[in-house]
């Protein structure tokens, strides 16, 4: 394996070079310096440990909805979560679900039995994507139970290939793979890895109860006055170029807005973008008008799946580019979603673009006759958001089946 180690060698060391220019990288150096010495003060004799580790954001909320049960109902375990990203990192790093959150050293041989040495946790969490395999051999070594939950596995990907051998040793290495979807159980069948259960996805799980328990927003509550209202989430400059236009074509339609990235030059020219004028919501109340405006710009984080509750429309950002992001979070409050046209990857968007819950456009003028068809026909806006909402409904259930093979529950 002296090629894999060669290349996380090489890896570590380009994101140090690049430090001192990128500031995602200075993150990820900065985040590691002194991590062993903080790790083994931090956790110390920390009792029975369980650790769960996330690539970055996604991952993570799919992890979510395991660690807060496990949290509920196993008291006496503690939790250690990791994250390889800094977006994934430097947004949780404060996350109360967890008792510790720290990012995870690089795989090397020694930094995965130090890292096992300082934690000794009871048994490992994977979520997603997630294969280091020096860690994954460290913890058989140890005879320490490793799963992997949330995972999907597609025919092209690197060990379904010829030269994808160690990584297909390393799926062998897991006690357990909670797959998404029958055909990845299919898939790994046919290289030999049988120890898997279809459970689903657990964002299901994550964004039901967002919609069971969605906080009150006054601020957003006001400024929507019971008009129509159109959320578009986690947005980028080609998505807020079509989604002005249609602000400004439909003048009695509530907007709200929230960017992906919080770039203050961006949110000044939606604001002098859109005719009907716009306010922030962090400096909403500051002074009379923002009822009386378009445009709602969420400049905050962590309020995003609550605000959804407040829409008849919703638009997810990202696909005009590498692809969309959560389409479930507008789905579970049974609205019509659109996104743009990056959506392949994504089984949920599929699904729901199958049962008309949903439309991928490729430019304004789809976004437009989308929106103004289910304007003026009632029965098709209620067909359309209620698969939305029935298809999140359908899917709960992935984290029951993963804590009952984790701790023997019963199923729900």
């Amino acid at each position: 394996m002296w090629w894999y180690n060669l290349g996380i060698r090489f890896y570590t060391g380009a994101v140090r070079l690049a430090s001192p220019f990128v500031r995602k990288a200075a993150l990820w150096t900065q985040g590691r310096r002194d991590i062993f010495p903080q790790l083994e003060r931090a956790v110390g004799d920390g009792g029975r440990i369980i650790w769960f580790h996330a690539a970055s954001l996604g991952e993570f909320e799919q992890g979510r909805p395991v660690m807060e049960a496990l949290r509920e109902r196993y008291p006496d375990y503690r939790i250690l979560l990791t994250f390889f990203s800094p977006s994934g990192y430097e947004i949780r790093k404060n996350y109360s679900g967890a008792d510790w959150v720290f990012y995870l050293p690089a795989d090397t041989p020694r930094n995965a039995a130090r890292f096992l040495d300082a934690v000794k946790p009871e048994m490992a969490v994977f979520i997603k994507y997630e294969f280091w395999l020096n860690y994954l051999s460290a913890l058989a070594e140890r005879g320490v139970p490793a799963y992997i939950i949330s995972s999907i596995f597609r025919r092209d990907s690197v060990f379904f290939r010829p030269w994808g051998g160690a990584f297909r040793r390393a799926l062998r290495s897991f006690r357990r793979l909670f797959v998404q979807d029958a055909e990845s159980e299919e898939l790994l069948a046919g290289i030999g890895v049988t120890a898997v259960t279809v459970a689903g996805d657990t964002r299901f799980d994550r964004v039901g109860r967002i919609a069971d328990g969605a906080r009150r927003l006054p601020q957003v509550e006001d400024f929507v006055d019971g008009g129509t209202v159109f959320v578009a989430g986690s947005t980028w400059a080609p998505d807020e170029e079509l989604l002005v236009r249609l602000m400004n074509a439909n003048p009695d339609v509530k907007f709200i807005l929230a960017p992906h990235e919080m770039d203050e030059k961006r949110i000044g020219e939606l604001e002098a973008a859109v005719n009907g004028g716009a306010v922030r919501y962090t400096r909403y109340g500051e002074a009379d008008g923002g009822r009386d405006k378009q445009l709602l710009v969420i400049d905050t984080i962590g309020i995003l799946s609550s605000v959804y509750s407040y829409g008849s429309y919703a638009y997810i950002g990202g696909g005009f580019g590498v692809g969309i992001h959560n389409t479930l979070e507008a789905a579970t409050f049974g609205m019509p979603v659109a996104f743009g046209p990056n959506y392949a990857k994504f089984r949920e968007a599929r699904d729901l673009v199958a049962l008309g819950a949903a439309q991928s456009v490729a430019g304004y003028e789809e976004l437009s006759a989308w929106f103004s068809a289910l304007r003026s026909d009632g029965e098709a806006y209620d067909r359309a958001a209620k698969q939305a909402a029935e298809y999140v409904r359908s899917h709960r259930g992935a984290t029951s089946i993963i804590l009952r093979e984790l701790f023997g529950e019963p199923a729900e």
